[in-house]
């Protein structure tokens, strides 16, 4: 097995790991702190394989705030970070606290030849200098095409930058074309991780977790089903049961991690 793969396997031990989101909603940052946790108490009830702390709704500071309030609690979590429009400082982060992968919007595709250059450079030092698997986005929603490249191109490319593929539709919520896994998993072969990263559900989690490894969920487990709600324990409870089943249903693909 590869060093690419090792760094996957390492962070996410367990088939198909479902991925909950921490937005950091609230008002103020002690409020957005306060949600974190019981946020983080109902998704590690209910199940989930990991947690993203992502600053969705939040800061920078505030990333770095639950961050610190995590360290050194709960061992046996696996903890993600994604910080958007910023990922030289997930990369500092994961420098600095426990982090078992880190999350990043587009990985390849996104800029333009010569930015990409200088991009890739310093990329491969970043991951240099962290342990973190890193989870990355070809065609990811909100993220531009300007490569100039076909998508098969930036995903070979993209497949070298990073440990896992994430996969989006073309926006949040929204559910995740399976066709798109299907296209991805056809460039990419079967033993390199496709996770889901928007839109899944319990009345897909089965059909989408036939052809993904793992998925990230946020809006789903949300007392609204949207973004902007509170997680609530029994929709986390609900999508894990689905997921249980799936898993133990699922036959392994040839080639596959798991």
């Amino acid at each position: 097995m590869n060093t690419t793969n090792s760094r996957y396997s390492l962070a996410f031990p367990n088939p198909k790991p479902i991925l909950g989101m921490l937005h950091l909603s609230g008002g103020t940052a002690a409020q957005k702190l306060d949600i974190a946790k019981q946020e983080l108490a109902d998704l590690r009830g209910g199940g989930v394989d990991a947690v993203v702390v992502e600053n969705y709704f939040g800061d920078k500071d505030d990333v770095r705030s639950v961050l610190e309030w995590l360290e050194g609690k709960y061992p046996d979590l696996t903890v993600g970070v994604n910080v958007l429009h910023d990922h030289r400082m997930a990369f500092e982060l994961a420098r600095q606290f426990r982090i078992n992968f880190i999350q990043m919007d587009s990985v390849a595709g996104h800029l333009d030849p010569v930015a990409d250059l200088d991009f890739a450079e310093e990329l491969q030092a970043l991951r240099g200098q962290v342990d973190a698997a890193l989870l990355g986005g070809v065609r990811f929603k909100y993220q531009p095409v300007n490569s100039g490249r076909t998508e098969e191109e930036d995903l070979l490319i993209g497949q070298g930058r990073c440990d896992a593929f994430v996969v989006t539709g073309t926006a949040t919520g929204e559910e995740t074309d399976i066709a798109k896994v299907e296209r991805f998993r056809s460039v990419v072969g079967n033993d390199f991780p496709l996770l889901i990263g928007a839109g899944m559900t319990v009345q897909n989690a089965a059909a989408q977790l036939a052809v993904a490894d793992g998925a990230i969920v946020g809006s789903y487990f949300k007392d609204t089903h949207v973004d902007t709600g509170r997680v609530l324990a029994a929709h986390v409870h609900e999508l894990m049961h689905e997921v249980e089943t799936a898993r133990s249903q699922a036959a392994p693909r040839e080639g596959a991690l798991r």
